[in-house]
């Protein structure tokens, strides 16, 4: 029987994703026997799950509880908050809340699921928007971030109240919307906070993040130096005061526009029938924009982290109706997301081939971080002066280090969690005080498995040691085929002696042994992969088949 864990008469915190890891972003508030989700991310498929797509977090604890679920309330827009939405939102049952701009991204997700009527997307209107959801009373509070509508969530409950940080940083030039300022949080910091919630993926940096009107600054100097030459500028789709500004320095520099990538497409119109793009500039087409002299275009692309069916990596292909010459530029205006330098390095390269030149954050202020150095974290922590730090959203690295940070500024309580770790923050001294399963779900082809489950496992296998296929005929013949054995013209050598070894192991199977079917078949593949082995130093996965059954 599994244990029940229904909050009683206490504050709980359970991070299902996004605590030990950078993404699938999924975490729960428990009280008086009743859960609050707080975003339901995602992340991309990786080489550790070869052949999938994405990557969840298993909501399998919450999924058996959903009775006790409240309601799911979102941050901010970002794939690894509000990506997982349209693969479990209608199991789990419940009320969704949200801003405009993330509602409207969320309505096109469940539009394309068909899941529109089946979930109900409740829209915070207005700024400081105030929902009230069982024993919780959530206020938006607004922060700056690397997409529109990034915020916070003040969280109050009858233990204590609760500062949800989301993504966040410090910016006195957002270029889009209104972040709450230095005096508005110390007014909360005043009014008592029992625990920040806060994000860590940026703690190791030393300095603050910077601000994206730096960037306009540095955006706008670099793309004048390159006057008479293409410029393409690679950023995230998200980043709507990325594209703000891009559309402000194309104006500012006589450059005309073309965007290329449906993330683009689809970003521009969801922030204009928001009001985050009243002024973007009018878009042309690849033909046109071809037709244009070289100094009279800026072409904004997705596909800055490599991804290889984007328009960047398209283009670096030469398989794209965009073309760049020698000469032409590109401005890297996004940062490397760990495990894609491969993938960067590759697109690069090809560019770097054809005599383009290409820019990043490293040579120029083209790019800021959309999450917090430590001297913002430190700030935050003043102003608000909480009771209890709970680092989250990053590596184990990350948080333990926050939480360094977070005493070392006299917080009195850093409480070091991950994935699983149930954390009473109400009544009495915060902790951990129990640990439930907790796991990642992969998507495979149209499916969704455990990322431990026996297909991705075998896959795995198959990827790092190839395969053997054994094929015994009544008659006593045997054939063997290596798929992905690194053999090449030993092969057929290989082949001869691995099925001499299967003909001689099953000629020692003396009696009942040499009748027995499942004896006959693991002698023929022991002796065939200790052959493999003995060959190419691998363990292949083998397969034994009795032809004729």
């Amino acid at each position: 029987m599994k244990k029940d864990f229904t909050p009683q008469d206490e504050l709980l915190f359970l991070a299902l994703g996004g605590s030990g890891e950078i993404g699938m972003n999924v975490n729960l508030y428990g009280c008086q026997g009743k859960w609050l989700m707080v975003d339901l991310g995602m992340s991309f498929g990786s080489n550790e799950y070869p052949g999938t797509e994405l990557m969840f977090a298993d909501p399998e604890f919450i999924e058996e509880r959903a009775r006790d679920l409240l309601g799911i309330v979102l941050t901010h827009a970002h794939e690894d908050h509000i990506g997982a939405i349209p693969y479990f939102a209608a199991d789990l049952g419940v009320p969704l809340y949200a801003t405009p701009f993330t509602a409207d991204l969320i309505r096109r997700k469940l539009d394309e699921a068909g899941l529109t009527r089946e979930i109900k997307l409740n829209v915070i209107e207005e700024d400081h928007g105030q929902i009230d959801i069982g024993p919780f009373t959530v206020t938006y509070i607004p922060l700056a971030h690397s997409i529109a509508e990034g915020n916070a969530l003040l969280i109050d409950t009858p233990y204590g109240r609760i500062f949800h940080t989301g993504d966040w940083k410090l910016d006195d030039e957002p270029q889009i919307g209104t972040p709450a300022t230095e005096e508005e949080l110390s007014e909360i910091g005043d009014e008592g906070v029992l625990a920040m919630v806060c994000d860590s993926t940026n703690v190791f940096n030393p300095v603050p993040s910077g601000s994206e009107g730096a960037v306009f600054r540095g955006l706008l100097e670099e793309t004048q130096k390159h006057s008479g030459r293409r410029v393409l500028v690679s950023t995230f789709a998200s980043n709507v005061a990325r594209l703000k500004t891009l559309g402000e320095v194309a104006r500012q520099t006589n450059r005309q526009l073309c965007v290329a990538g449906r993330s683009l497409d689809r970003m521009i119109e969801v922030a204009s029938a928001n009001g985050y793009l009243d002024d973007f500039p009018d878009t042309m087409d690849f033909d046109t924009a071809m037709g244009l002299p070289r100094g009279e275009v800026m072409i904004i692309a997705t596909g800055g982290q490599g991804e290889p069916r984007a328009a960047l990596s398209r283009i670096a292909d030469g398989n794209h109706p965009l073309s760049l010459d020698e000469g032409d530029v590109i401005l890297f205006s996004s940062r490397v997301i760990p495990g894609n330098d491969i993938a960067i390095g590759r697109v690069q390269n090809q560019l770097a081939e054809r005599g383009i030149v290409m820019v990043t954050d490293r040579q120029s202020e083209i790019h800021v971080s959309g999450h917090p150095g430590r001297p913002e974290l430190e700030a935050l922590y003043g102003w608000l002066r909480p009771e209890i730090l709970v680092p989250v959203h990053g590596e184990i690295r990350h948080m333990q280090e926050q939480a360094r940070v977070g005493r070392a500024a006299g917080i009195a309580h850093a409480v070091f969690q991950k994935n699983g770790d149930i954390v009473r923050l109400a009544p009495g001294s915060p902790g951990k005080i129990a640990e439930v399963h907790t796991g990642r779900l992969v998507l495979d082809g149209d499916i969704i498995v455990p990322s431990d489950g026996d297909a991705i496992t075998m896959r795995r296998r198959l990827s790092r040691d190839g395969l053997l296929i054994v094929v015994l005929d009544q008659a006593g013949g045997v054939q063997i085929e290596g798929i992905g054995l690194p053999l090449d013209e030993d092969y057929d050598d290989f082949v001869e002696e691995a099925e001499n070894d299967v003909r001689t192991s099953l000629g020692k199977l003396k009696g009942k042994r040499g009748q027995d079917r499942d004896a006959v078949m693991e002698a023929a593949r022991l002796a065939a992969r200790r052959a493999a082995q003995r060959w190419s130093g691998k363990k292949p996965q083998t397969r034994v088949i009795m032809a004729g059954e």
